[in-house]
């Protein structure tokens, strides 16, 4: 694996004081959290923490009740709607399941962000679809099949052809090898940490798998108890006093190559 930290510390990504609930129940309470250009940084918690909700929270899916998002030098949550649009064209997600449009072959689906936020030519878009699906590794006769038709693999690979579009600085991925076969995750694992290192990408990669996490990471951070519990490098992590960290990173991992 090869980091490409910017050695100056700057930040893709800064929280402050987020807090998040459902009704009576708040799930996210006063979360800081820095994420540094260039990076893989692996998110991830015990189920029901609020992993997935807090990414929603931060591209503005799902309402908080308190902090703020800064993306990319940008104050996201503040900006006036015509500012925000140009933070949104550089940013690119994946969702768990892939999200994508079930009536739109892959092409169509790929080129929904450039319809939404460009203005090229049927012929350009095609060209630049073509391009996004060899950059994840998709033969070019992917382009004509609906969801419906692809694999589990290939649809996560269209989907992050997709969140690709627009060439963005940093990308979200929700789960990225949920439901993958281990030689399919691992495949995915390598691909993400391929695209990092070639675009200079961000990347926040909400997930629960250990392989991931001890593969592909330049740093993790764990949420717990509504707040990051610890963040740094695997190691550091491994080394953190919490029953949780403990029984998922040593415990978990031994479990693991017992299988």
């Amino acid at each position: 694996m090869s980091a490409m930290t910017d050695p100056s510390d700057e930040f893709a990504m800064r929280l402050r004081g987020i807090e998040v609930g459902f009704g009576s129940r708040t799930i996210i309470k006063g979360l800081d959290l820095d994420v540094r250009r260039g990076e893989i940084l692996g998110f991830v918690g015990a189920s029901g923490t609020g992993k997935s909700v807090l990414m929603r929270t931060v591209l503005g899916l799902v309402k908080k009740q308190a902090g703020t998002v800064e993306l990319l030098d940008a104050p996201y949550d503040r900006l006036p709607p015509r500012e925000r649009v140009e933070i949104d064209k550089r940013i690119g997600v994946l969702f768990q399941h892939g999200a994508l449009f079930s009536s739109l072959d892959v092409k169509h689906n790929i080129q929904v962000p450039m319809r939404e936020y460009l203005s090229l030519s049927g012929a350009a878009m095609d060209a630049l679809a073509a391009i996004k699906l060899a950059m994840v590794g998709l033969k070019p006769e992917a382009a004509q099949r609906l969801p419906s038709e692809l694999s589990g693999g290939m649809i996560k690979r269209a989907a992050l052809a997709r969140a690709l579009a627009l060439d963005p600085d940093i990308v979200f991925l929700d789960e990225p090898t949920s439901g993958l076969d281990p030689i399919g995750s691992a495949a995915f694992d390598a691909l993400i940490v391929d695209l990092r290192n070639a675009l200079g990408l961000t990347v926040f990669m909400v997930t629960h798998d250990l392989d991931s996490l001890f593969s592909v990471c330049d740093r993790i951070a764990v949420l717990g108890e509504g707040r990051i519990l610890v963040i740094g490098t695997l190691d550091e992590v491994r080394q953190y006093d919490h029953p949780w960290v403990r029984e998922y990173f040593i415990e978990g991992r031994a479990a693991a190559r017992r299988i």
